[in-house]
């Protein structure tokens, strides 16, 4: 079957009720043929006390984007993802608007695989930069 824009997001966002994903409000919103995008509102379910973005959830949907482009890009049928590690350098806060993570491949090996993920407000403004390493290990038959 052929992957489509349109399939890939629909899966994305269906896989995403009832967890975490759903919780913050995170939709898969562009995919590539080599990146994936989420965006995320910011309000007040993802403010630290002072009214800005929590850092936590900048992660959350850093290590969701990027553990979703793992799981379209690598072959699910036969393996599974999970995430090993994942770092945030959070530079700009923000207080309004949406966020927008886009996960692109740094490393696409067999078993590990290393993510870049640039986090960017509404102004296109680089809030955050992530690194996240996910590994594919064989289903169990």
């Amino acid at each position: 079957m052929q992957l489509t824009k349109e399939s890939v997001l629909a899966q994305a966002n269906k896989a995403s009720k009832n967890t975490l994903m759903e919780t913050l409000n995170i939709e898969m919103v562009d995919y590539g043929e080599d990146f994936l995008v989420a965006r995320m509102p910011v309000d007040s379910r993802v403010y630290q006390p002072d009214g800005v973005l929590h850092g936590g959830a900048t992660a959350a949907l850093a290590e969701s984007v990027g553990s979703f482009a793992s799981h379209i890009f690598i072959d699910t049928e036969n393996k599974f993802v999970r995430g090993l590690e994942i770092t945030a350098n959070h530079l700009k806060s923000v207080t309004e608007g949406f966020v927008y993570a886009k996960a692109t491949f740094l490393h696409k090996g067999r078993t590990t695989q290393l993510l870049d993920i640039r986090i960017t407000d509404d102004h296109d403004n680089l809030i955050s930069i992530c690194k996240l390493s996910t590994i594919s290990l064989p289903k169990k038959k």
